[in-house]
């Protein structure tokens, strides 16, 4: 299933700020700055980085429901399942 790229325009705006983030956080290990300042960005960046997860997530489900056959049995649940496990 491919993903719907207007669907996924937020989604990749989140991760550009992650992306900036995550690039604030090596700035700041390179200052040698507080360990409480390092870790609350990088909670940050990894926060941001699950959100874009589950929201691919969710509009997948929603693409395979909508655009699907009707019959959530052919819905592959072990697949959905890793997805899920592997952002937890």
């Amino acid at each position: 299933m491919e993903l719907d790229p207007t669907q996924m325009k937020p989604v990749i705006n989140r991760i550009r700020r992650a992306q900036g983030q995550l690039a604030g956080v090596l700035r700041l290990l390179e200052e040698g700055r507080e360990c409480e300042d390092v870790v609350t960005q990088l909670a940050a960046v990894s926060k941001a980085l699950d959100r874009a997860g589950f929201a691919i997530v969710a509009s997948g489900l929603q693409q395979c429901l909508v655009d699907g056959d009707g019959d959530i049995d052919s819905l592959d649940v072990k697949k959905l399942e890793k997805l899920f496990l592997s952002l937890a």
